[in-house]
Parts: C-alpha cells; sequence; structure tokens
C-alpha cells in the first residue's frame, strides 16, 4: 500500500464507503491522510464533585459512586433519564434525553466517570448528556489529544480515525521531499512524523512541531509554484497601443462622485502599465468597499476605446451577473457605445454559443463571466486586459491559463483580503502591488456591537424592525448542520428557530456550502432581488454577492472566527448609502475572545485589523475554525503563521539561488513534488 492507492485497499473501506469518502474529496490513502483534524479533544483529569467550583466552558470529568436508581421521566415528545450524584451540598442533576436504556446501565454501589459541560440552572448544577466510562478505561484516555474531523454524512469520527490508523500502520509513508539542509535551517521536523503527530499527537508540543511543518510545507509549495511560474516567464514586451490618456479624464468626471486619492493613485498605477513598456501584472489590494470595480471598469473601457477586448473573471455567477448589469448601467451612463457580454456555466448551451459568437465580432468588448471564460472551446478576437476579482479564489496557475486566451494581455488581479503588506509582498511576489486604504466618503461606517447570547431577542427584534423599513439581514453560522463533535450553532436548525422568532410575512432563506451551485445561485439571486429578506448562511457569503439592501449582518460564535474573516463578512453589509449594523455574538467566557473581537468593535479598517489580528495570535492557538479561509491552504493561516510563511519565503529563495532548475540530486524528489503540485492546481482548475 502507498499513497497513491485506491481508499478500498485500507481494511474495512467497501464500495458504499467508497463513494461516501469521494463526497469529502477523499479517493486515495494520500488524500485521506491529507484530512487533517479540525480541532482536537483533550480529556480533563478527573475531578471530585467538591472541587467544582466555578463554571467554565470546557466539559468536566467527574468520578461519583451510583447511590440511587436512574429515573426516566416519559413527556409527550421525548423520555428524559434523571440521577442526581454527589452528596447534600454538592449535588449534580445528571440528564439523558432519548436514552431510558441509562437506567439499566449504570449499576448501584460502582464508580463511575461521567463526561460533559456543567451549567447552572434554577440553583443547581446540570449535566447533559455525559458520557459514561469506566474509572480505569477514562485515566488512560485523561490528558491524550484526539482528533476531531470534518465529515459529511454516513461517515463518523471514529470511522476517519480508524481509517488513518490503518494507513499509517501499513507503511503509507513517503520520502522527505524537503532538503536535509532546509529541515535543519528552519527547526523543521521529519515529513512522516509530522504526518503521525498531526493526527494522533503524543502532546501538545509534538502537536505544534508536526503543524509547524506541515504548514511549512504548504507555504514552501505555494512559493515555490509562484516563483517557478515567475522565472518561466520573464517579463514580456508590451505589444498594446494605448493612445488618448485624457478619456480615463473624461470619464471619471462624468462618475456622480469623486475619486478617493487611493483609488486615482491605483488608477494611475494601472494606466501607467497599460501603456508602458512591459505587460502589466499588478495586484489591486482594497478594502472591503474601497472602490475597486470603478477602477477594473475604467480601466476596460480604455480598452474599449482603443479597439481591445478586456475580460474580468468572477469568484461566483451571481456576481458576474451583477457586474454585467453595473458595467451595462455604467456605459449607458457614460455614453459608451461597447458591447458587454456575459458568460457563465449555468447558461444554456445557445446562450454560450451565442455569447462566444459576439467575441469573434466585437473586437472592443467587455467581456464578464466565471471560470467559464477559461474553457477551451472560448476564443477571444484580440484581448488585452484580463482581470481576475478576488484572485486568491482561482489561484496562479488559473491566472496563467486565463492569460494564455490571449497574446500576452496585461493582467490585473483584485483582492479585498486586508493583508498586511510585508505578507502580500510574499504571497503575491510575481506582481506589483497598489494598495486603496481609503473607503469612498459617501460610504457610512457600520456600526459594530460585540454581544453575549442573551441579546439574541433583541437583535431579533431590531433585525424585524429593519426588515419591515425595507431592508434585509444576514445571520451567519459556523455550521451547516448539528455536529456531535462541535458546538455551535448550525444553519439548518438557526433557521427553523428563526421562523419562530420573526414575523411569518418575512420571508428566511438558507445557503451553505454543501448546496449544489444551482441551489447557491437561485438563493443569493433571490436575496439579492428581496425575495429572500434574512439569510441565514454559513462563511459561504464572504464573497460572492453584492446586496446594498443588507443593513444587518449578525454572526453567531464569532468567537470561532478569525478577525480578517469577520471583516469580510461584515462587509457584505454597508454597501449602500444607509447606516448598517453588525452584530457578533461572542459565546466564549474567555477574556482573549472579547479582546479580539473588541478590535474589530472599534474599528472597520481592515488593514489595521489584520495587523492587530497578528499581535494576538500565539503559536498554539490553532483550534477551532480556519482563520483565513479564502486562502488555499489546508492547514495554514497566513496571518497566525506569519512567522512560517517569511522562513518558507527564504527557504524558497535559498534553493533556486542554489539551484533554479531543481537539477541536483539533492532537489530530485523535491523537483518531482513540485511537478506533482503543479499538476495538482491544473486539476483543480479544471473542477
Amino acid at each position: 500500500m502507498n499513497q497513491d492507492s485506491a481508499i478500498t485497499e485500507i481494511r474495512g473501506i467497501g464500495e458504499k464507503t467508497k463513494n461516501l469518502f469521494a463526497k469529502m474529496g477523499v479517493y486515495t490513502v494520500g488524500d485521506i491522510l491529507l484530512h487533517f483534524p479540525r480541532t482536537y479533544i483533550r480529556y480533563p483529569k478527573l475531578q471530585a464533585i467538591d472541587d467544582i467550583t466555578a463554571l467554565t466552558e470546557e466539559p468536566h470529568a467527574i468520578a461519583a459512586r451510583v447511590t440511587q436508581a436512574p429515573v426516566v421521566k416519559s413527556g409527550r415528545r421525548m423520555q428524559v433519564t434523571l440521577l442526581t450524584i454527589g452528596s447534600p451540598g454538592h449535588r449534580i442533576q445528571l440528564v439523558w434525553y432519548r436514552m431510558p436504556y441509562i437506567k439499566n446501565s449504570l449499576k448501584h454501589g460502582q464508580y463511575y466517570v461521567f463526561y460533559g459541560k456543567t451549567t447552572a440552572r434554577e440553583g443547581k448544577y446540570i449535566m447533559e448528556q455525559p458520557v459514561i466510562y469506566e474509572p480505569e478505561n477514562y485515566e488512560q484516555m485523561a490528558e491524550q489529544l484526539y482528533p476531531v474531523y470534518a465529515l459529511t454524512s454516513g461517515i463518523t469520527n471514529n470511522l476517519v480515525t480508524k481509517t488513518i490508523r490503518q494507513a499509517l500502520d501499513a507503511g503509507a509513508l513517503v520520502t522527505d521531499f524537503l532538503p536535509a539542509g532546509i529541515r535543519k535551517d528552519f527547526g523543521l521536523c521529519e515529513y512522516n512524523y509530522a504526518m503521525k503527530q498531526i493526527h494522533f499527537p503524543d502532546s501538545m508540543d509534538t502537536l505544534v512541531t508536526a503543524r509547524k511543518r506541515l504548514v511549512f510545507d504548504e507555504f514552501f509549495l505555494f512559493i515555490m509554484g509562484m516563483q517557478y511560474q515567475k522565472k518561466q516567464q520573464k517579463r514580456k514586451a508590451n505589444p498594446f497601443t494605448f493612445q488618448d490618456e485624457d478619456f480615463i479624464r473624461q470619464q471619471t468626471d462624468k462618475l456622480p462622485y469623486k475619486l478617493t486619492d487611493a483609488q486615482q493613485r491605483a488608477l494611475s498605477d494601472v494606466t501607467e502599465n497599460l501603456h508602458g513598456k512591459y505587460v502589466m501584472q499588478r495586484l489591486i489590494q482594497g478594502d472591503v468597499g474601497s472602490g475597486k470595480t470603478i477602477i477594473a471598469f475604467l480601466a476596460m473601457a480604455w480598452c474599449a476605446h482603443n479597439g481591445y477586448q478586456s475580460a474580468i473573471m468572477a469568484p461566483t455567477e451571481v456576481l458576474a451577473r451583477q457586474h454585467f448589469e453595473s458595467y451595462q448601467k455604467l456605459c449607458a451612463d457614460f455614453g459608451l457605445d461597447v458591447p458587454v457580454v456575459l458568460l457563465t456555466g449555468s447558461m444554456t448551451a445557445r446562450e454560450k454559443r451565442l455569447a462566444c459568437e459576439k467575441l469573434a465580432v466585437f473586437p472592443s468588448a467587455m467581456i464578464i463571466g466565471t471560470h467559464a471564460l477559461i474553457q477551451e472551446h472560448v476564443h477571444y478576437l484580440n484581448l488585452a486586459l484580463v482581470i481576475t476579482d478576488e484572485q486568491h479564489r482561482f489561484g496562479v496557475k488559473q491566472r496563467d491559463f486565463f492569460a494564455e486566451k490571449g497574446k500576452d494581455p496585461h493582467i490585473l488581479v483584485m483582492s479585498a483580503t486586508p493583508i498586511p503588506r510585508t505578507l502580500a509582498i510574499i504571497l503575491y511576489g510575481d506582481l506589483d502591488i497598489s494598495v486603496i486604504d481609503e473607503v469612498p466618503a459617501k460610504r457610512l461606517p457600520n456600526k459594530n456591537c460585540v454581544v453575549n447570547t442573551g441579546y439574541r431577542p433583541r437583535a431579533y427584534e431590531f433585525i424585524e424592525k429593519q426588515v419591515k423599513s425595507g431592508h434585509q439581514a444576514y445571520i451567519i453560522c459556523p455550521l451547516v448542520e448539528a455536529s456531535e463533535n462541535f458546538e455551535g450553532e448550525n444553519v439548518t436548525d438557526y433557521a427553523k428557530q428563526l421562523e419562530k422568532e420573526l414575523s411569518p410575512d418575512i420571508k428566511i432563506g438558507i445557503l451553505h456550502g454543501k448546496m449544489k451551485n444551482t441551489q447557491k445561485n437561485l438563493v443569493m439571486e433571490q436575496f439579492a432581488g428581496n425575495e429572500i429578506q434574512v439569510l441565514v448562511s454559513t462563511t459561504v457569503v464572504e464573497v460572492g454577492v453584492n446586496v446594498p439592501n443588507a443593513t444587518v449582518m449578525m454572526i453567531e460564535n464569532a468567537d470561532r472566527f478569525g478577525l480578517a474573516q469577520l471583516h469580510q463578512l461584515r462587509g457584505r453589509v454597508g454597501r449602500g448609502d444607509t447606516q448598517s449594523y453588525c452584530i457578533m455574538v461572542n459565546t466564549s467566557s474567555a477574556k482573549t475572545a472579547q479582546k479580539r473581537l473588541e478590535i474589530l468593535n472599534h474599528s472597520n479598517d481592515g488593514f489595521q485589523i489584520a495587523s492587530e489580528d497578528l499581535k494576538l495570535r500565539g503559536p498554539g492557538d490553532f483550534f477551532g475554525i480556519r482563520q483565513s479561509g479564502d486562502m488555499p491552504f489546508a492547514l495554514a493561516d497566513i496571518y497566525q503563521d506569519a512567522d512560517i510563511l517569511k522562513d518558507a519565503s527564504a527557504a524558497v529563495k535559498t534553493v533556486l539561488r542554489e539551484d533554479p532548475e531543481l537539477s541536483m540530486e539533492e532537489h530530485q524528489i523535491l523537483h518531482k513534488k513540485m511537478e506533482k503540485f503543479m499538476d495538482d492546481e491544473l486539476e483543480k482548475m479544471s473542477l
């Protein structure tokens, strides 16, 4: 058995389980090993009931003797099993729902360990749904770290754990691709050791060591791939002739508002590149709502004015359609007789054919679309400029593939991720960078508040009031559905509960990543058209739809998200001229969680927030939801792992300086790894 072996080579994986694993993107033994834990459970030391003096967010493990028989009560909806343990003055009531068999499994006079969260209710301690262990079994588990994996319906955490253990025990290991010198210089452990410890760590220290190595790998391969591409390209002479620079000024004068100084600087950078000596490779990095789209439109309009085609690729169909409608309106407002063409994957075969025919006959068309723009059958007439909106959603290879559709077109990348400049230079090392660090004056800053769960009723009243005044709201949950391994609000149950809280005439919709693209597009279009007033969603809305009418963003379990991602989510509101609000529900009692959220509460500056987020992260702070989910990494987080990112960048420079072609014997395994990495990038693009 090796990493390329089919997952069915692992004992116990039949056809049905294979198909379930396929839903998780797991097809081979290597795939399951790369399915890293989402978080870990550490079982606490045993406590006596008398030792519990304060409630915490963490579960307790209580050793107690059963001195009375459990009582089973039957209600209209379910059976409830109750057992009181402890001595007078220090009692805890144990509660199990729909588990009447518990009564017969507990023997009078015996000691057991009861594991679960303890809450205070009506003057007494209560532990709901506690797990029961024999004391000797629990002592073997205490203080160990147990992995918790992302799952799909039909796959349990126990099955994933068992499958990975078998793969590791079968010796499905690989030769380390990192040269020994690099590992030594940067204090990195061996790859196979890291793989074992990331899944089944011996201690917190070995887990941190393993994660550091695997995060380094992700950054190293990403940067190496980018530099490899850059080296192949070299700077190319500009094959296009751009004239009449005054055209840009004439169009900006027609705008109903004045561009900010930062927008003017970015626009100047772009126009200078377009008629410069070399083909443009530029990133415009601007905070949410900073006005990047108008810069893209003006650049595309200048292309059309000079007789060239231009294209912009959006990350979602809904956003592509919104760009299409916006560009049509801008062309009409500016008096520009320019064809605007839309091309997306969900269009019918006839609609796609007509769109492609327009590309062949309109030499100055503005083309807007999604990944459909880079399909093999799509051909351009004289493509001078390609723009990728939210580039990190596409990847370096996809951007280059898009560029190959034309004859060395200019490349403009737009990103709303507020990455500190030092990190942006590493991540976008093949691009020049323009930063739009101002927000247009007409935009009112969001009003923010950090609240606890007790504020929910008031929040629902506020949302209902906003809806009745004609506006809309988002509510973000971290989960799609209830999970046995992760506590947090989920979209499915939350939407049902919300229907009871809000007026029946308010239409509630749900949106999450497990839905089919056609379903997601339909929901987002309904929300954009105000057919849905309140959208309960996962972070899938972070990028992809522009609804100026939405004025409330409520984020449940806000403490589980990184500040940069919270800022991106908050940016979904405040896109119109109306005052907007962001309500962050903090479910943690930890002071650090409150401190982090207060940064967001008092600032709407994404770059400042990202920098502050960096300062607050610690080397072991990597539990819960991944922080920068928009970057193409499984484990790595550009904010939390900034130091590792810098080390990986330095290591890439060292390797390429010594061996630009990766032809030395010690780099042969690395060379093969790079080829596979680039092939995987292409495969992702084809999907």
